[in-house]
């Protein structure tokens, strides 16, 4: 039986400044919540072929049964058309947000039409808000947005405040919402659908008690979680130095994609890696709404002022391996001062640093091969030049001339207009997340429902079995079986570092104190289905196996397992076509 508040929707309709509640118990009671509620409800609202930046698309936000209740039950789901892809979106964040949404007394909220000016919603318990969020557009820094909103909008309770930068509004199609601050629904460009629905900001805030309807067995697996939470050797990795600890180990076994994959490892390595950023920058860890790991880290650093050179002032950024990885490595940045300030400069504006920096080495090669020239980039950009490659950023989201508009819409696009398609790093038209393991992590970038690494976990499959062969077959299936199950951890919403804590027996556990009733085999099957249900809904939006493009350059750079062929990866999308019967 759902709980009555996970099952309320909230459905908000941005063209009439309305909205209004509906119990969708149906949805909760069949998908659980998460992903699995998002995307039907997504199937729901959002036409056929919809424009991503018109008024036709259609966010959700939802959380799952687990939020509130659990520790590392954290994130919110987010789905969308991508304006990025053309086709299905979805992005996860962390934070206090699932949280904020769950005490608000919502299961999820549905965001539909366009603003005729620029405002922010404000969801405070029952009660919705309109704003004139006029005087918050083109500010520019997205910091500065979240510090007068949180000001102006004082609520007690759980509260998150979701917001977009000056990229969103520029409708960059990889722009990024920040909420908190320090977290993000990065990939994909949501930032941009919010910029085009004229929405700059959402807060949501809530004090609900949950109810639960075996209170002793509750507390009994909710400290079995707590303590393999805090006591497992990976969440202690993740607490110590974050997922930077990722850097000198892929680096190690040439995994570390590195200007712009000319390279799969950085001679510069140990001066970005987690280690060396936590001895010498790391200022303080900051966990996400009930989570005891605490794996965001918050570098800080001093910088004198411009006028003032005397005086200091104190900056502070928060790092993972993946803005490590595509601005650092990506663009042989090896000053890592510089590699913060250029994180800096993407949270400011609102970008999503993995699209940013990939892009950004792009264009860099495209340079060097004289396929666009300095007129086109404005500023010379070579490896290691932070302060160039900081400018450039900038221009990304101001636009001046054609190439920074279409570099805008990323690289998939901007290279089949200047060429340079073969280093173009783009997988399903979403930029490279940061591993070159493999097989496996490729594939999996190619065929994950989102074309992230996240999916299915192509980089660790690779990892754990170095030194062996899989078929094509093989490793599909294994990647199928992964990406099913984790359709469950984003309907619960469970964060994917917890992935080894939450196995099926103690997800089955987990739930029954909370009035569900699954077994293994359910639960199963039931990831498998919302997997489905994704693809059918890919398909129908114009995504095909046979249109997607694979970059020559993965095959011209040795990985952790060897040079990987074309001829693999097509008969393990052939299979793979074949097993999901799609195009």
């Amino acid at each position: 039986m759902v709980d009555k508040y996970l099952r309320r929707v909230l459905y908000i309709d941005l063209t009439r400044l309305r909205y209004w509640v509906e119990d969708r118990e149906d949805l909760f009671d069949r998908w659980l919540g998460g992903t699995g509620v998002a995307v039907q409800l997504l199937k729901e609202e959002l036409p056929k072929g919809a424009d991503p930046l018109g008024p036709e698309n259609v966010i959700v936000f939802a959380v799952g049964p687990l939020v509130g209740y659990y520790p590392l039950a954290s994130k919110t789901v987010a789905v969308f058309k991508s304006p990025l892809t053309g086709n299905f979106g979805e992005s996860h964040a962390g934070g206090r947000s699932a949280i904020a949404i769950r005490m608000a007394g919502y299961g999820a909220i549905v965001i539909k039409g366009k603003s005729r000016i620029p405002i922010y919603i404000a969801i405070h318990g029952n009660k919705v808000y309109f704003r004139d969020a006029s005087a918050y557009w083109g500010m520019g820094s997205s910091y500065t947005v979240g510090r007068v909103i949180r000001e102006n909008e004082i609520s007690p309770g759980h509260r998150t405040i979701m917001r977009i930068g000056r990229a969103g509004e520029k409708l960059v199609r990889y722009a990024g919402v920040i909420t908190e601050t320090y977290r993000h629904f990065g990939r994909l460009g949501l930032g941009a659908v919010f910029g085009s629905k004229k929405l700059k900001a959402l807060v949501v805030s809530g004090k609900l008690e949950l109810p639960v309807k075996d209170k002793i067995r509750f507390r009994d697996i909710y400290k079995e979680i707590y303590d393999r939470a805090v006591k497992s050797p990976v969440m202690k990795k993740y607490h110590d130095l974050g997922t930077p600890a990722n850097v000198l180990h892929l680096n190690e076994i040439h995994a570390l994609p590195t200007r712009n994959l000319k390279q799969s490892s950085f001679e510069h390595a140990d001066k970005i890696s987690g280690e060396n950023l936590a001895k010498n920058y790391l200022g303080r860890r900051v966990a996400c709404a009930h989570c005891p790991v605490a794996c965001i880290h918050i570098a800080s650093w001093r910088e004198p002022y411009v006028d003032e050179p005397y005086f200091y002032k104190t900056m502070f950024v928060s790092y993972d391996y993946e803005p490590t990885y595509s601005l650092g490595a990506m663009l042989g940045i090896k000053d890592p001062v510089g590699l913060l300030k250029l994180i800096e400069t993407v949270e400011v504006m609102g970008l999503d640093a993995m699209s940013t920096g990939v892009s950004l080495a792009w264009a860099t090669e495209a340079l060097e091969r004289g396929i666009i020239s300095e007129k086109d980039t404005i500023v010379k950009l070579s490896w290691g030049d932070y302060e160039n490659y900081i400018r450039a950023i900038e221009l990304i989201v101001e636009q001046p001339n054609d190439f920074y508009k279409n570099l805008a819409m990323g690289i998939d696009h901007c290279s089949a207009i200047y060429g340079g398609q073969e280093f173009a790093l783009a997988f399903g038209k979403n930029e490279m997340p940061g591993y070159h393991t493999g097989p496996a992590a490729h594939i999996g970038y190619l065929i994950g429902a989102r074309h992230s690494h996240l999916d299915n976990a192509g980089y660790s499959l690779d990892q754990k079995t170095l030194g062996e062969t899989l078929s094509p077959q093989e490793l599909i299936d294994r990647l199928v079986t992964e990406e099913s199950w984790r359709q469950i951890l984003s309907s619960l919403v469970v964060c994917f570092f917890a992935r080894g804590i939450y196995k099926p027996e103690l997800v089955r556990d987990a739930l029954e104190p909370l009035g569900y009733s699954f077994s293994v085999d359910e639960l199963k099957k039931l990831g498998e289905e919302i997997y489905r249900e994704k693809y059918r809904l890919k398909v129908r939006e114009g995504f095909s196996i046979s249109g997607l493009r694979i970059p020559d350059r993965i095959f011209e750079t040795e990985s952790a397992k060897g040079f990987i062929t074309r001829d693999y990866i097509i008969e393990a999308l052939n299979y793979f076509k074949e097993k999901m019967n799609i195009k």
